[in-house]
């Protein structure tokens, strides 16, 4: 359902479907190891291996600073090709990729520090940590001006691949004298004096992501690692571009969930094939995803290859985002009534991707949130927006 764009001056040598098809290669790995590490709950290595070998781990990263330049499109397709196998995988490196294609974002425009983090993707296979989803707008910390940088405190949720990332992209909040509250976006090291990796991480689903807690207590960002300085409370145009750039790229991991869901059901329908119910349940899944899909296309086409802020590429982004986590719900509840007892199992793929899916909820924003942003900005109200 991903259609391929030709590429762009920013895009990679390697179209979508190579670098999609690189992923399916690595599909009978991930699954191999998908169903244990939802048991134990444990961090879903070998497929991080699998993915570093396959250099997918930095295909954000410019060509010229060894990377497949890969756009927010071509990032998409190999989540949602992940996601057919290990929703965990998907999930986690999606945090991950989209940092590095944001940060890809900064290099195009000369920004400081981009350069050097992109070169260590590339040369020494570091992991990058998001905890914006867990801050978005409102922050889980605070910032104190000090000689040359900040003192930072906090406690971030839901940072995903924690304990195996190199450097955290995080936000806290400033009380300026003269500005009142700001938002700081800041890069701070994971090995870092004063930051903690809790091992906390035992949820409903998406179990193998080791999306555990980071405490944060009293540490120094130097001026030069302090990324942004936003007003706080609403999406102003860097978090935007942030929005713009990652949620296609972490929708694109909860579409192929769905997608392995309805594959699996229609599999275990054979049997009942002739069933009117049956028919009727298949078509209706088959239907969610058709519309889901075309949905993120036309979020992916707003976006381009090098995304600007814009208020209208935000909605379509958000919207897209909701359409695909209510179709993905009712697919993965779907495919659970099409299978039957066995689907209720643990082990079943459909009984994992019925939990892990249900994470999609967590993501700002809401899909309730989203209509009421829709709304306001169609009646020229104000909202979060800047």
């Amino acid at each position: 359902m991903t259609t391929a764009t030709a590429p762009s001056p920013t895009s990679s040598a390697v179209p979508a479907a190579g670098l999609a098809a690189r992923a399916a290669e690595l599909g009978p790995v991930l699954a191999a190891h998908a169903a244990r590490h939802d048991v134990e709950g444990s961090f879903v290595a070998e497929a991080y291996d699998a993915l570093r070998d396959a250099g997918l781990l930095k295909a954000a990263v410019p060509v010229e600073l060894g990377g497949d330049g890969a756009t927010v499109r071509e990032l998409t397709a190999i989540q949602r090709e992940l996601g057919r196998h290990c929703g965990s995988t998907a999930l986690a490196s999606s945090m991950h990729q989209h940092v590095v294609a944001f940060t890809a974002w900064r290099y195009r425009r000369g920004l400081p520090g981009a350069e050097a983090t992109l070169r260590r993707v590339a040369e020494e296979g570091i992991l990058l940590v998001s905890t914006g989803g867990g801050d978005y707008t409102h922050p889980r910390g605070e910032a104190v001006k000090v000689d040359g940088g900040y003192r930072v405190s906090g406690h971030k949720r839901f940072a995903s691949q924690s304990g195996h990332a190199t450097v955290m992209s995080t936000m806290f909040v400033l009380d300026d004298p003269e500005q009142g509250q700001r938002v700081l976006n800041v890069a701070v090291p994971i090995a870092a004096d004063g930051v903690t990796v809790a091992d906390n991480w035992d949820t409903l689903g998406m179990r193998g992501t080791a999306s555990n807690d980071i405490v944060i207590d009293d540490v120094f960002v130097p001026d030069e690692r302090v990324l942004a300085n936003r007003p706080y409370g609403v999406v102003d145009a860097p978090l935007q571009v942030i929005s713009q750039v990652a949620f296609p790229i972490v929708c694109g991991a909860y579409l192929g969930i769905a997608e392995a869901a309805y594959e699996a059901a229609v599999a275990a329908a054979a049997p009942k094939a002739d069933s009117p119910l049956v028919q009727r349940q298949v078509g209706r899944m088959r239907h969610r995803l058709q519309v889901a899909g075309w949905s993120l296309d036309a979020a992916l086409a707003a976006v381009g290859d090098d995304t600007t802020p814009s208020h209208e590429t935000y909605l379509a982004v958000m919207t897209a985002k909701a359409e695909i986590a209510e179709a993905g719900l009712e697919v993965c509840d779907l495919a659970m009534d099409v299978a039957g007892g066995p689907g209720f199992f643990k082990g079943s793929v459909i009984e994992r991707a019925y939990r892990d899916f249900r994470a999609v909820k967590f993501h700002p924003l809401t899909p309730e949130a989203t209509l009421v942003e829709n709304g306001r900005h169609a009646l020229g109200r104000p909202g979060i927006l800047a």
